[in-house]
């Protein structure tokens, strides 16, 4: 019988703060385990995460790297551990294959993909964003990876649209946010219009400066005020804090910190439980009328269980995304007034039939990019099977 094929999942979490990161890996995972089972075959997946605190809230490994510097340069680490495996499946952290991030976090991002071209190990670029890119040498070191990569899989047609003007020549395919295949378990849905709301820590704080540095026309502080008390003021509505991202101590990010500040401020809120587990938060999600979420992987969920959902964005991975889908339901970046933003909502909780019909639409062309992706998968675990065999 054939051993199981060694596959690591790199920039992966087993226990981000971050629901959304814990999203793409049990997704990506779903994903992977449908195209082994194509291909007849059994994987030993081994992560390679980032250095989180914390409980692991997704098990199933046959190893777990953290990833540092030491463990990047000295000769028995990442280098060696790659040379091991059968291939290597790099989801960039979801949005940090790009130059707009600090360039310690490029260097690790583009680091680990040329060690693992120079070790033989055939890389996969998993669904994500990619770009912008805009700068030297990133632009170079990154089309050379995306050359070199057996495949690209970009997660929204602006992605796939940047990396095709980097590397024209690199083998790059659509396909969409592996969250979108997270399992979960559907709530019932109870009386009454349960409305979900997903306060940002991050852009209630202002971003990580407080200066706004996304560049927002909305004021998001404002905006979230203002719903809230349009809702409350529906006899008929019950608000729900909806919070994906549990970064205890750290204010810039923290949604259980805003969503306290929030319930002191309106009493009538209600609070949701912290989540467990990225399913934990999908299964309750999925039980809401309506959702309005900044986390993307918070609306992905959402929209992943068919509930109506306005994102509101704060980076073009969002307008990539959903416009991608033919999903027009989103506040977008720029372009939209803090009071437009306010009625424009409102306007789509009181049409939330018509974005569920939008949503339904829009699955077909979900599942054809997800399978897009297992299909390639499972080819390639064949033929490793075969070399390996």
């Amino acid at each position: 019988m054939a051993r199981p094929l060694r596959i690591g999942l790199i920039w992966h979490s087993d226990n981000n703060a971050n629901l959304g990161v814990g999203a793409l890996t049990v997704g990506h995972m779903a994903l992977l385990a449908r195209a082994a089972d194509a291909a007849g075959v059994e994987l030993a997946p081994e992560l390679f995460k980032f250095r989180d605190p914390g409980a692991p809230y997704v098990t199933g490994f046959a190893a777990v790297h953290p990833i540092d510097a030491r463990f990047m340069a000295q000769p028995g680490g990442y280098l060696a551990a790659v040379r091991r495996l059968d291939a290597l499946f790099d989801i960039g952290g979801g949005d940090s294959f790009t130059d707009i991030y600090p360039d310690r976090r490029f260097i690790f991002i583009i680091l680990s993909k040329i060690l693992c071209i120079l070790a033989g190990t055939p890389l996969v670029l998993a669904p994500q964003t990619i770009g912008p890119f805009s700068r030297q040498p990133h632009s170079a070191a990154a089309a050379w990876s995306m050359r070199r990569a057996r495949a690209v899989f970009a997660r929204d047609p602006m992605s796939l649209e940047a990396a095709r003007a980097l590397a024209p020549d690199a083998p790059i395919v659509q396909s969409v946010d592996v969250a979108f295949a997270l399992p979960f378990t559907r709530a019932e849905r109870g009386p009454g219009t349960r409305v979900g709301l997903n306060v940002s820590g991050l852009l209630y704080a202002g971003g990580y400066t407080g200066r706004n540095e996304f560049g927002l026309e909305v004021d998001y502080r404002d905006y979230t005020h203002r719903l809230i008390e349009a809702l409350l003021g529906r006899g008929d509505v019950r608000v729900e804090l909806i919070k994906h991202v549990f970064a205890h101590g750290n204010a810039h990010e923290d949604d259980p910190a805003v969503a306290r500040l929030l319930c002191e401020r309106y009493p009538a809120l209600v609070e949701a439980p912290d989540f467990a587990s990225p399913s934990e938060a999908k299964s309750y999600i999925s039980g809401l009328d309506f959702l309005v979420g900044a986390r993307m992987h918070a609306t992905i969920a959402a929209f992943s269980s068919g509930v109506p959902v306005v994102p509101v964005s704060y980076s073009r991975k969002f307008e990539g995304l959903f416009g991608g889908l033919g999903y027009r339901w989103l506040v977008p970046v720029k372009g939209v007034s803090t009071d437009e933003a306010v009625a424009f909502t409102l306007d789509a909780l009181d049409r939330r039939e018509t974005l569920r019909a939008d949503i339904g639409a829009a699955d077909a062309r979900v599942q054809a990019w997800l399978q897009t992706y297992v299909d390639f998968t499972a080819g390639l675990f064949g033929s490793l099977a075969d070399r390996t065999g």
